[in-house]
């Protein structure tokens, strides 16, 4: 189905912070509500919904077959925010590079929704698990649009600070570099 599908559980908890095995108590229906709260409803009514492994060296599970190209994810119940996300095939091929720690050449523009906030984590650093003195931790993520540029000599000049107001560049120097537009949060 898609890059994600196959990726393994060690992977998933180095870069979201979730302890192998943890148990995914919400029942299919609030992981589908959860997953589609993510992005507007022009997104997420008709995108495919995949539910992260329950255990170690599992596969994703389809919750729900989509047809607009959009792939949904729930909430990681053992992360500390809320952090639901919907992708475009581009961002599922950064995904997966950024999971893998695999090198990513963009194709195009690809565009990611958050729009329940996120998990806390560096703007800097893109495998940080805590804050340093160097990494600008991100303790308190807004909803956002993440947009992937197919050349990064187009995100020169843009600012990286996320504290600014506006959008911003996220993991500028690193090969998962990305813009962070914020939006409005969705209210289901």
């Amino acid at each position: 189905m898609n890059n994600l599908v196959s990726l393994p559980r060690v992977a998933l908890g180095l870069v979201f912070g979730v302890a192998c095995g943890a148990t995914l108590a919400a029942t299919p229906e609030e992981k589908i509500a959860s997953a589609m709260s993510a992005a507007p409803p022009s997104v997420s009514a008709t995108a495919t919904i995949m539910d992260w492994p329950a255990e170690e060296g599992a596969d994703m599970t389809e919750l729900r077959k989509g047809d607009n190209g959009w792939t949904c994810l729930p909430d990681m119940p053992a992360t500390t925010g809320n952090d639901p996300m919907c992708l475009d095939a581009a961002w599922l091929d950064w995904a997966h590079a950024w999971m893998n720690k695999q090198p990513l050449t963009n194709k195009g523009m690809g565009f990611g929704y958050m729009l329940q906030g996120g998990t806390p984590e560096s703007n800097t650093d893109p495998y940080a698990t805590e804050p340093t003195a160097s990494n600008e931790w991100i303790s308190e993520p807004v909803p956002h649009l993440m947009i992937l540029v197919p050349d990064n000599a187009m995100l020169e000049g843009l600012p990286t600070d996320h504290t600014n107001g506006g959008p911003w560049v996220m993991w500028q120097g690193t090969p998962y570099v990305h813009i962070m537009a914020p939006m409005p949060a969705y209210q289901p």
